[in-house]
């Protein structure tokens, strides 16, 4: 029965995400500022650029 219930609440947040629009960014006199494509495409640039693998540790 909980497995049944968990599977509704998942099929509702897939419909709720199918009618995603958008998101914004609030400045310091609180204009919205929309999130864009490549806004997005920057930052996941500069994550990876500072991203590195973890060190080896010795055996």
């Amino acid at each position: 029965m909980q497995i049944v219930d968990m599977n509704k609440k998942f099929d509702n947040n897939l419909v709720d995400l199918q009618a995603f629009q958008g998101a914004t960014l609030l400045d310091e006199q609180g204009h919205e500022i929309p999130i864009t494509e490549e806004m997005i495409v920057n930052a996941c640039d500069e994550l990876m650029k500072l991203w590195h693998f973890p060190a080896k540790k010795a055996a």
